[in-house]
C-alpha cells in the first residue's frame, strides 16, 4: 500500500465538516449502524479516527478511559474532533509514522494498514454520521476508489468482528465507487433516518 495520506486530508476534511453541523438535539436519532445512536456514533469517530489515530502514529493508543469518555457532552466537541484530526495527518506527515508494525491486540499490523483501517473509519462512519443528520458525505474520486479497494481487501476481516460489516447489500456493478463500498460494507446507500 503507497501512502495514502492525501485521501486521509481528504475524508478528514469531510468528517470534520459533518461534525461541526451536528446539532445537540440530533445526538438521540437513529444512524445506520442501528447497534449506535448519533452520540455513540459520534462519541467513535471521535475517538477511533482523532485521538487513536494520532496516537497509532507514535506507536500508542488510547487508554481505557478515554475509551469511556463522551466526547459529545463538551458543546465544543466537534471543533476539538477538529483539532485533533489536524494533530493526527499531522503526525502521520511524518514518513516514520508510516514504517514498521503497530501493535494490535496479540498480533500487530504494519503500519499502513493501520492507516487504511483509519480510513475506512473516517469515510464509513463520517458517511453514517451525515446520513443520520441529513448531511452529505461526498468523498473525490481518489478517495472513493481507495476506499472501495480497501473494503474489498479487508471486507472478510471486519465481518468478522462483533459489530463489524453487514452481509454486502446488491448493488449495480456500474454504481459510481463509492456507492458500491458502501454496499459491500453491509451499508444501504440510500438509508434514511
Amino acid at each position: 500500500m503507497t501512502n495514502i495520506l492525501p485521501q486521509l486530508t481528504s475524508a478528514a476534511a469531510q468528517a470534520a465538516r459533518v461534525a461541526r453541523a451536528v446539532t445537540p438535539e440530533q445526538l438521540t436519532g437513529p444512524t445506520p449502524a442501528t447497534e449506535w445512536n448519533v452520540r455513540a456514533l459520534a462519541n467513535h469517530l471521535v475517538l477511533w479516527s482523532g485521538y487513536n489515530f494520532e496516537l497509532r502514529a507514535r506507536g500508542g493508543m488510547v487508554s481505557e478511559e478515554l475509551q469511556q469518555r463522551d466526547f459529545t457532552a463538551d458543546p465544543g466537541w466537534a471543533e476539538d474532533y477538529a483539532t485533533r484530526l489536524d494533530l493526527a495527518l499531522a503526525a502521520w506527515a511524518d514518513p516514520e509514522a508510516w514504517k514498521g508494525e503497530l501493535k494490535v491486540g496479540d498480533s500487530s499490523m504494519p503500519a499502513t494498514a493501520i492507516a487504511a483501517l483509519n480510513l475506512l473509519e473516517l469515510v464509513l462512519h463520517g458517511w453514517e454520521l451525515a446520513a443520520a443528520t441529513g448531511q452529505a458525505f461526498e468523498p473525490d474520486d481518489s478517495v472513493a476508489e481507495t476506499v472501495l479497494g480497501l473494503v474489498e481487501e479487508y471486507a472478510g476481516m471486519y465481518r468478522s468482528f462483533p459489530g463489524g460489516f453487514a452481509e454486502p447489500l446488491p448493488v449495480a456493478g456500474d454504481a459510481p465507487a463509492f456507492e458500491r463500498a458502501l454496499a459491500l460494507s453491509g451499508r444501504d446507500p440510500r438509508w434514511t433516518p
